[in-house]
This record gives C-alpha cells, structure tokens and sequence, in this order.
C-alpha cells in the first residue's frame, strides 16, 4: 500500500492531526481525526450500528479543502 499525503490540519497545535491521505492503489481517502465523543457515537448509532471495525471520527471543517484535494486526486488517478 502507499499513501499519498494531501494535507494536515493548519490549526494542529502539535501538527500531529488530523491528516488526509490517498491510498494510491484503491483510491481510497485515508482520515486521522479525532476519536468521536460517546454522545457524536450515540447520535450516529441512530441510523444504524457501527461495526467493531468500523470508528466514528470527528474531522474538523476547516480541512474541507483538502479533502476536495484528495477527491480530485482518487478521481484523476482512477480516469488514467
């Protein structure tokens, strides 16, 4: 597998997170964001349970540029 990085939270105050990324092979987003909250988790079980292997992360708006970014990138990749 390898990851494309797109972008990072400008406002990370460490720089650690959240990030995007594009699995180069399945054109897949990759999201590191912040652990959902038990309340934001409740609210999602409400149209449906959400798998062990699934998580419910919190990414903060101000990265909707970089996620339409890597949206452009998995879209351009896959036409090639």
């Amino acid at each position: 597998m390898s990851l494309q990085f797109i972008g990072k939270d400008p406002n990370s105050p460490d720089g650690d997170s959240p990030t995007i990324w594009v699995d180069e092979e399945t054109k897949d987003l990759v999201i590191q964001g912040w652990k959902a909250d038990e309340e934001t988790e409740a609210e999602c079980r409400q149209t449906g349970r959400i798998p062990d292997h699934e998580a419910v992360v919190r990414v903060p708006a101000r990265l909707a540029q970089a996620i339409r970014e890597a949206l452009d990138v998995a879209e351009r990749d896959d036409e090639d």
